[in-house]
């Protein structure tokens, strides 16, 4: 098995790390062959609040993946969010020199390079550049311009925005566990390349992924993303309600959340009580369910209601803007009992539960192919879609010698650049200023 074949995603959480290795087969499916996962101490709400602790997550989860995949890991592709992120539309043009000329590559990288010199508040620094439509000439709807004459090359850009320090500190725990970091990912982005097929992408569709400390969202409409959004609550807020309502400690909170929880207080009759054991001794506690179905209702409603917020900010009322395929929930907190039913009701929009399940080979452990684990496959597909561009270096000494040196050449400039390169550009400076620390 050639290791440069293999690639690794590392989902950096609110409660826990997940490390998972996998490779293409040759249905060009997913095959994971080892996840590791540990929980997640040093991260509050996406953000890393504790270094040390991080790192320690961050090892004890990839030492559990090589030993699952026997494969060494050295380098992976890390997702980011957190209550930090947050995005904004930007248009922006340049005047050719050459009208004469058709538009390439280097036209639209100019384009997002002036996009990357837009000033952002202090402390801040742009992520992703998302190029969404383009205008050639006062020509709208353009979806890809190269090769189109023009004189004027306009297009409106999808930017996301992340606090500098929080950037830097995630690049810095990944460094310190003694891995490389291949790329950057917006955990949304990567948790839609999951779960969302490319109809619903084209149809329009808003994912939602509950996570243990934000909830992301990202909307699609004509298979580009329009809008991404990181609400600072998830799953996490909920149990805590529950410990605080019915005065018990954390760990049985989020038992009986997982256990006995549920979305819609209509479910539970009054009688139905579930007894939970005392502290050192103690009487044990009875709680209804009905009680704790109102506890979590109240909060899941309150998620709901700023996620439904950004969608009509969107402007999803609007005909040209209607969100058709719905609303995808994911992450860990879908898992919660009526959730589908309690989003429908508040939303009035069509709603479904994403698995990860069809990017996965046939034979992949069911546990896997959890919502839990959308974000992890995400990145790991990421990294793999990445493999072919490292792997060029490789085809090009294996030509042979015979060939002329054009040939040789060939490959590295033909190759066209894919919407994920804007992604890597941004990362590459990222790298350098790590190695510059």
């Amino acid at each position: 098995m050639e290791n440069n074949k293999i690639a690794v995603g590392l989902d950096i959480g609110t409660t826990k790390i997940v490390a998972m290795v996998g490779q293409k087969n040759e249905f060009d499916k997913v095959e994971i062959l080892g996840i590791g996962r540990s929980q997640s101490l040093g991260v509050h709400r996406g953000v890393v609040n504790n270094i040390t602790q991080t790192i320690q997550s961050i090892q004890q989860a990839t030492l559990e993946a090589e030993a699952k995949s026997g494969v060494t890991i050295n380098e992976v592709v890390v997702g980011i969010a957190g209550q930090h992120i947050r995005s904004l539309q930007h248009s922006d043009y340049i005047t050719r020199e050459n009208a004469d000329e058709v538009i390439n590559e280097e036209d639209i990288q100019n384009l997002i390079n002036q996009v990357h010199k837009l000033v952002m508040l202090p402390g801040e620094e742009i992520i992703h550049v998302l190029p969404q439509e383009y205008k050639v000439d006062g020509q709208a709807e353009i979806k890809e311009p190269i090769g189109m004459y023009g004189g004027r090359l306009e297009a409106n850009f999808h930017v996301v925005v992340g606090q500098v320090s929080s950037i830097r500190n995630i690049g810095r725990c990944i460094k310190s566990a003694g891995l490389e970091m291949g790329k950057i990912t917006l955990e949304p982005i990567a948790s839609s390349d999951a779960v969302l097929s490319q109809e619903e992408k084209e149809a329009g569709v808003a994912l939602i992924d509950i996570g243990g400390g934000t909830t992301d969202l990202a909307i699609f409409k004509d298979g580009i993303i329009r809008h991404t959004a990181v609400i600072p609550f998830g799953g996490n807020v909920i149990t805590e309600d529950i410990k605080e309502g019915c005065s018990i400690i954390k760990k049985q909170a989020e038992l009986l959340k997982v256990k006995f929880g549920s979305a819609w207080p209509g479910e539970n009759k009054e009688t139905e009580i579930v007894s939970i054991p005392g502290l050192r001794g103690r009487d044990p506690k009875e709680i209804s369910l009905k009680t704790l179905s109102k506890i979590i209702n109240a909060r899941v409603i309150e998620i709901i209601e700023q996620c439904y917020l950004e969608i009509k900010n969107y402007g999803h009322e609007d005909q040209k803007k209607k969100l058709i395929a719905g609303i995808v929930l994911t992450g860990g907190g879908s898992q919660l009992k009526h959730l589908k039913q309690l989003v429908e009701y508040i939303t009035g929009m069509d709603t479904r539960v994403g698995y990860p399940n069809e990017h996965l080979a046939g034979d992949s452990d069911e546990a896997t192919a959890s919502p839990t684990f959308s974000t992890a496959v995400g990145l790991l597909m990421a990294a793999l879609d990445k493999m072919p561009a490292e792997t060029k270096e490789e085809v090009v000494e294996n030509i042979t010698t015979e060939e002329p040196q054009e040939l040789l050449e060939q490959p590295q400039q033909t190759v066209s650049k894919s919407r994920n390169s804007i992604f890597e550009q941004w990362t590459d400076k990222f790298k350098e200023f790590l190695d510059k620390a």
